[in-house]
């Protein structure tokens, strides 16, 4: 086995953000467009207001699924214990993660859907998001852990609007996209 390792992602100097490890490879992102910012923004925004006590919605954070796989999802919905009092984490564990999303970029799409789901759902990572642009609007693909197959199974598509109730109760009205500009 060579390449890197989880642990080299703290230790090398001066990587560029975003960087992740996948199969012992850095991957270095480009930069994200404006879209995926404001996607990112909303759904931080969004999720904090529906999250119970307990959890926290982060982003660029990884998450530490193997030695070798190190991917850093674009929002992540984690358990507040598995924050440090002086926050100095710079990961997460995939038993302490509730909710991964992924917001698919043209030049992430590969990465996005072929490669980080099966390494997600081998770490048991329970639930997933892939969001999608679609001309003007998006799509938002709901995946839960299968616990037979241990694969994701697809639980819903959702356009204008999101309603969930896994890992909580989840009412995103996509709608109002606009009003985060």
């Amino acid at each position: 086995m060579s390449g890197f390792t989880s642990a080299d992602l703290d230790r090398l100097p001066r990587l560029p953000p975003h960087t992740e490890l996948l199969d012992g490879s850095l991957v270095f992102t480009s930069p994200r467009n404006a879209w995926h910012s404001l996607i990112t923004f909303f759904l931080r925004v969004v999720l904090r207001s529906s999250a119970p006590e307990g959890w926290r919605v982060t982003h660029e954070m990884t998450a530490w699924l193997d030695d070798r796989n190190r991917p850093e999802p674009d929002v992540l919905v984690v358990a507040e214990s598995a924050s440090r009092p002086d926050l100095s984490e710079t990961f997460y564990r995939p038993e302490d993660i509730a909710l991964a999303i992924e917001i698919v970029s043209p030049e992430s799409v590969e990465r996005d859907h072929e490669i980080k789901p099966p390494e997600y759902a081998r770490a048991g990572i329970k639930n997933l998001w892939l969001i999608e642009r679609d001309g003007e609007g998006m799509i938002a693909y709901v995946y839960t852990l299968d616990p037979l197959t241990g694969d994701y199974s697809l639980t819903g598509t959702f356009g204008e609007r999101l309603k969930v109730s896994v890992p909580f109760d989840i009412d995103i009205d996509f709608g109002t996209l606009g009003d985060y500009r």
